[in-house]
């Protein structure tokens, strides 16, 4: 899902696509904006006419229907499989969801949306709220000890943070842990290399991983400190973690989610984050 926007002009040339809606992701923003190079929710879906062979089609057996749903598959990225479509609110129209990217289709394959759907009686974000439950099961999913955590000993907010050794909000951020454990904030970092692979922030973050403190090394890294860069362990969290942000749409760091599945782009001091958790809250009861 990530990788759509970035070619949908080419998409509405290619696979005769006449309009694509715009709107904001609904996420919730800090004082600085995303940095990291800028992935969207649509870069391959020009590619998808051309591999089309990669979709999952399940042939109908004899007597029994086909999918009207496999058809669509043909126009979305290859991989698209019949369980990323299903019937949304409106009439006539499908939801397409990957990770916790969501966007929209017409039945007929002739329209694409990518932008939040409303309910105009209770003025709810339907596609935020599907945003977040999906957020929240895809971190569910990760078990603790693939985190570097600091935290308080009676901790009153847990957040997860997607987190670049070399960026500069990054490390303003972590500066200021213990004041966030002062305020009951545990944080559980989750490494997110913007560079992607093959980079220096990336070696870096693997090395904090295999050093005998985790702790004391992402510390020491994100003082800019000199790092061993010949350490190495077997396995790492890093890639499968780089691979989760794409999926929950993290478009730079730090990256921070809530205990419910909010997202919250970007820093913010720690007082600042603490009243914006407190207000999310408030907002979902």
């Amino acid at each position: 899902m990530l990788r759509f926007l970035a070619t949908l002009t080419l998409a509405i040339c290619a696979l005769g696509l006449g309009v694509r809606a715009e709107a904001g992701q609904g996420q919730t923003s800090g004082q600085t904006p995303a940095q990291t190079p800028g992935q969207t929710p649509a870069q391959s879906l020009g590619q998808a006419s051309a591999q089309t062979g990669q979709t999952s089609v399940q042939t109908p057996t004899s007597g029994q229907a086909a999918d009207p749903r496999a058809a669509l598959l043909k126009r979305l990225p290859a991989g698209s499989k019949l369980e990323d479509l299903r019937p949304s609110p409106i009439p006539g129209m499908y939801e397409f969801m990957q990770g916790a990217e969501i966007s929209y289709l017409t039945a007929d394959g002739k329209y694409f949306i990518d932008g939040n759907l409303y309910d105009m009686d209770s003025r709810e974000n339907l596609t935020e709220e599907l945003r977040t439950r999906a957020r929240l099961a895809l971190i569910s999913a990760v078990p603790e000890s693939e985190m570097v955590i600091f935290g308080p000993k009676n901790p009153l907010y847990t957040i997860t943070v997607f987190t670049d050794v070399d960026c500069a909000y990054c490390r303003k951020l972590h500066s200021e842990m213990a004041e966030l454990n002062r305020l009951g904030v545990r944080v559980r970092y989750m490494f997110y290399p913007r560079t992607g692979p093959n980079t220096d922030s990336w070696k870096k973050a693997e090395v904090v991983w295999c050093s005998p403190d985790r702790n004391e090394a992402l510390t020491r890294a994100k003082a800019g400190a000199q790092l061993d860069m010949s350490k190495t362990c077997n396995a790492t969290p890093v890639a499968r973690e780089y691979a989760l942000g794409q999926s929950i749409g993290v478009r730079g760091t730090p990256a921070i989610l809530t205990e419910r599945g909010d997202y919250i782009s970007g820093y913010m001091p720690p007082r600042e984050l603490v009243q914006q958790i407190k207000d999310l809250q408030l907002a979902k009861r």
